[in-house]
């Protein structure tokens, strides 16, 4: 079961540049600002910037489907043809994430926040 797309997630190579924008665009500050991330929130819609992104293998922005069970279905996924890009692991806090590309290579990120 899904709660739908409330997070993406933008590969950048220039985080300071990313923020900027960002922060014209949704005119508002980073709730989270670390190296190796920076997250905004603007209408119930969680857009991140990972400068690792591109080294992962993002090739665009990744939509994460919240989901209440991350392990089936990254596994319903996989069954119905995904590959794995990134493993199921947590990324802080007991939230999980990880992402599949579909057969024609578009990525899928998953997310998992953990209860309370």
């Amino acid at each position: 079961m899904t709660a739908g797309v409330t997070t993406i997630i933008y590969p950048v190579k220039d985080i300071d540049r990313a923020k900027a924008l960002f922060r014209a665009l949704l005119d508002t500050e980073p709730y989270a600002d670390e190296p190796y991330y920076v997250g905004f929130k603007d209408a119930g819609q969680d857009v991140g910037l990972d400068p690792n992104g591109h080294s992962k293998g993002m090739t665009g922005p990744v939509p994460y489907w919240h989901v209440t069970d991350i392990r089936a279905t990254h596994a319903a996924l996989l069954g119905a043809g995904a590959e794995a890009l990134q493993d199921i692991h947590d990324v802080g806090g007991g939230r999980l994430i990880a992402s599949v590309k579909d057969a024609d290579g578009n990525l899928v990120g998953l997310l998992q926040d953990t209860a309370g």
